[in-house]
């Protein structure tokens, strides 16, 4: 019998394990660090590392890392073991402050964006104590932030707690205006819900697309896809119950909140969320998450894609981001309560997102632009490109009649009648989910669909708390100079309102009618990462940023060019992949079996010259037509990769990538594509997607 509360966080460095193996004085000055922010003295930090060495040796641990997020999305790590010489020939197991506190891993290798140049190769990373240590694989890991030997950040966390210390300033200034002087720390937090796919390991190992890139470059689609619905919410197949479990364990061992497990909707896609927790740890835990799910793939003879979109014809893969403010004191900001139109301190910190939201909807778009995302937006699964809120008939009502200015007539609850005697009847809720919004407020949060499913949420979450700390610093600023600070909140909602009201929808996003009500209404529609990523430094991003100490010009600029060199490197890769998929398997094996209809004709021929041979001359004569567009789109693709290498500027190459190079590849495709559809299975060289999604 698994006992879960036993269980849970046995892997981590937490407060139980501190206040056992920490003195009492130690501890509290850790706390006082944790909670907040104080400097943690050289001497604390020597018994904090001793203590937390200890720890990680009962745990079967023999090295330490500094594990943190640079640049690349993933996570890094560079072991040491706590070995020290001793005379002898013996060696002493030892760890310092210093140790803890900092790290000296290379940052030339790690990308950049011309920060640092390759031959200057010294990084550091610094202790994060807000996220605890885990072990992990045998080393004790330490959560950190990673810089370069000139101050400038190369990771995804530092930004992000910057992002959190900002909001946490901004809303307490609200909070006292409403005569809150209880709370200390306003925190956000986040729920990430993660989608995945698990494929075959066996099946896997036999197409370079997917080992290569993740997603299948070529696949005709199998007679079955989604279209009946049958796997969302099905029962769970035995492999993949299995895994699950196993996965479900591993993750309370590290104190992560894994809650929810689920069949999605297309074959072989499925879901787990976790409960909320602080912005910076959630972040962390999404991380561990997404190395703890493939790793446990791979002992179940499965592997976990987390592409945004493996399969062309099927739903893809996000990860919806729920996000919200808590106060120290366990009250949640977004919360409307029972009367929402009087609540002004919820109004407040509504209207601050509502402004945040549409004054920067190109943050918002760059958050989540990736080449994997890119396929992914605006499909059935996804929202579109162009961001709005939704936020549910009721509060738009309440929203609208402060607008107005008019009277609200609350509505009474609705009873949702079953009308079978043995089911029980239930409150109906105030709004509807609306999926296809790009960010919909859901009872007490705000659920921001858009992010994909490989993606770190932390660049997401960083610019979700530096736009509404943005707009909560302009309210206080107004409100701080009121004589009648509930009239002017009153006012400053009614007017945020008038102006912002163009961001909110609350209909379908996928129609052809709001793409063109969006146009109206002047939202952007940026549909890929080349067209949004120049924005990052705009003059009023590098404004906003500075403001706040978020980023400096320098770090905007190396970001914008990290992530669209990126970009066109993995379209560079698929590139390359299809090439070497289509000349070296695909054109062989089609020619191969159009002999084969060559020599089945002739045979026939010879045996019986008045028996009709259409079926194989018709074939034949398909299908070479069909190798022979097929030949020519690899040279058009050939040549689209390397006029690609000509092309000078991070934007101009990245455009280049996307309007020839991707283009291209589809071309290329979709001739691939009718081939396999009219070949027989044995002579195709890849396994299909029927076989891909059907055969866990």
């Amino acid at each position: 019998m698994v006992n879960v509360p036993e269980m849970f966080g046995s892997l981590v460095f937490n407060d139980a394990a501190m206040q056992e193996y920490l003195p009492k004085g130690t501890y509290k000055a850790l706390k006082k660090t944790i909670e907040e922010g104080k400097p943690l003295d050289i001497e604390v930090a020597n018994v904090v590392a001793h203590s937390m060495k200890e720890w990680a040796l009962a745990k079967g641990a023999t090295h330490y890392t500094h594990w943190f997020q640079p640049m690349t999305g993933i996570t890094a790590e560079k072991h040491d073991s706590f070995i020290t010489p001793a005379p002898g020939g013996k060696v002493i197991m030892e760890f310092s402050g210093k140790e803890l506190i900092k790290g000296e891993p290379d940052a030339s290798s790690f990308p950049s964006g011309g920060i640092r140049a390759t031959f200057e190769a010294r990084g550091y990373t610094a202790w994060d104590p807000t996220s605890y240590a885990f072990i992990k694989d045998g080393s004790l890991c330490i959560p950190t932030a990673f810089c370069s030997y000139t101050g400038d950040i190369l990771d995804k966390k530092t930004p992000l707690l910057r992002s959190m210390e900002v909001i946490n300033q901004q809303a307490l200034r609200i909070l006292r205006l409403f005569g809150d002087t209880t709370t200390v720390k306003v925190e956000t937090t986040v729920g990430p819900e993660q989608e995945y796919f698990l494929v075959d390991k066996e099946v896997y190992k036999k197409r370079k697309d997917l080992i290569y890139c993740g997603r299948t470059l070529f696949g005709a689609r199998p007679p079955k896809g989604q279209e009946l619905d049958d796997h969302y919410f099905g029962t769970i197949k035995p492999r993949v119950s299995a895994y699950m479990k196993e996965l479900d364990e591993t993750l309370w061992k590290y104190g992560i909140y894994a809650k929810t497990k689920h069949n999605e909707v297309a074959p072989a896609q499925h879901e787990l969320a976790p409960v909320f927790d602080s912005s910076n740890v959630a972040t962390d835990h999404n991380q561990l998450t997404m190395a703890t799910m493939k790793n446990i793939a791979d002992k179940h003879g499965l592997v976990c894609l987390l592409h945004e979109k493996p399969f062309a014809g099927v739903n893809g893969s996000g990860k919806h981001n729920n996000w919200s403010m808590s106060t120290n004191t366990g009250k949640n900001l977004l919360d409307p309560s029972k009367n929402p139109r009087e609540n002004t301190q919820f109004l407040i910190f509504l209207a601050a997102v509502i402004r945040a939201v549409d004054d920067h909807q190109d943050l918002l778009r760059l958050s989540v632009a990736s080449a994997g995302n890119d396929h992914r937006l605006g499909g059935n699964e996804a929202p579109p490109a162009i961001i709005s809120m939704y936020l549910g008939d009721d509060l738009t009502d309440v929203l609208n009649s402060i607008r107005d200015g008019k009277a609200y007539e609350k509505k009474d609850a609705q009873i949702m009648k079953t009308n079978a005697d043995v089911l029980p009847n239930f409150v109906k809720d105030t709004s509807d989910r609306n999926r296809t919004s790009p960010l919909a407020f859901t009872g007490n949060k705000f659920e921001f669909r858009s992010v994909g499913s490989s993606e770190n949420i932390a660049c997401t979450n960083t610019i979700i708390n530096t736009i509404v700390a943005d707009a909560l610093c302009e309210f206080a600023d107004r409100l701080e100079q009121a004589e009648d600070v509930k009239a002017a909140a009153e006012e400053l909602v009614k007017e945020t309102l008038q102006q912002h009201q163009r961001i909110i929808f609350n209909g379908d996003n996928y129609s052809e009618e709001w793409v063109e009500e969006a146009r109206k209404r002047g939202l952007l529609n940026l549909r890929s990462l080349p067209e949004v990523m120049p924005l990052y430094t705009s003059e009023k991003n590098v404004r906003l940023f500075g403001k706040y100490g978020i980023y400096t010009a320098v770090e905007l600029r190396s970001r914008a060019d990290i992530l669209l060199e990126k970009y066109s490197k993995i379209i560079n890769i698929e590139a390359l992949t299809a090439l070497d998929m289509a000349k070296k398997d695909i054109v062989p094996a089609v020619a191969a079996y159009i002999r084969e209809l060559a020599e089945t004709a002739n045979l026939i021929k010879s045996v019986d010259p008045e028996i009709a041979t259409v079926t194989e001359v018709e074939l034949m004569r398909k299908l070479s037509n069909l190798l022979s567009c097929f030949l020519k789109k690899i040279d058009v693709l050939d040549k689209a990769v390397m006029s690609a290498r000509e092309v000078e500027g991070v934007v101009e190459n990245a455009m280049f990538y996307k309007e020839k190079v991707l283009s291209a590849m589809q071309e290329l495709r979709a001739v691939a594509d009718e081939m396999e559809s009219n070949m027989s299975a044995k002579h195709w060289p890849y396994p299909s997607y029927g076989t891909l999604l059907f055969s866990v």
